[in-house]
């Protein structure tokens, strides 16, 4: 499940079966929210869907929303929200070898890269922790601050970027690809159609998606 956005006010939530390719249940929304995605979980339920699993990106709050669902937090997000930390091509020694270690997920099993992150950690965990001290008020704050703020979002994500693993037998994807490549190509046909309201937009999609 994931949500694209036209615009800044018009976005459409949609919710896809990975096994069938099927667009199941979908939601025109402003902005999208955790409640929602939780109601289009219920409301699939209520249709007589059975839920194995949930595939999201790393939205606050949306990933240990359902306890009773495994979830696989997205690797393509976990990527791109590592890389906003650090850029693609970092100066920092312990950043380099950071997105090395990032590179590893899409490639491992979750006991191999919890050890090359746990090895990278202690490798630079006094660096990580270097402070420096503002010379007008004498407070100190960390200087690595976006490098931190990178570890800290792979460590608080691991419980869900592995879940593909640890329910092999559902066979998770580990990545939101397949609704995101079905926004793209939506999006590359209405490219065609520029000038349409929001109204017939709307109608192209519906016919689009078949939901």
């Amino acid at each position: 499940m994931d949500t694209t956005y036209w615009g800044r006010n018009f976005g459409l939530m949609l919710f896809k079966d990975s096994i069938s390719g099927e667009n199941l249940l979908k939601f025109y929304v402003k902005h999208e929210s955790n409640a929602l995605y939780k109601q289009g979980i219920e409301d699939l339920k209520k249709k007589g869907y059975h839920i194995s699993a949930i595939v999201c990106d790393g939205r606050k709050g949306l990933i240990n929303s359902f306890a009773d669902i495994p979830v696989q937090m997205c690797q393509f997000h976990q990527s791109a929200i590592i890389r906003r930390y650090l850029t693609k091509k970092p100066k920092l020694k312990a950043a380099q070898e950071l997105l090395k270690v990032l590179d590893l997920m899409k490639q491992t099993d979750k006991e191999s890269f919890e050890g090359s992150l746990s090895q990278w950690y202690e490798k630079w965990e006094n660096f990580l922790n270097e402070r420096t001290i503002n010379p007008i008020t004498s407070k100190s704050y960390y200087t690595h601050k976006r490098l931190r703020s990178a570890f800290r979002s792979l460590m608080n994500n691991l419980p869900w970027l592995f879940t593909w693993y640890e329910f092999i037998d559902l066979k998770i994807p580990n990545t939101t690809n397949a609704i995101d490549g079905h926004f793209a190509d939506l999006k590359n046909k209405l490219r065609n159609h520029n000038g349409l309201s929001q109204h017939r937009k709307m109608k192209f999609i519906d016919e689009f998606l078949k939901v």
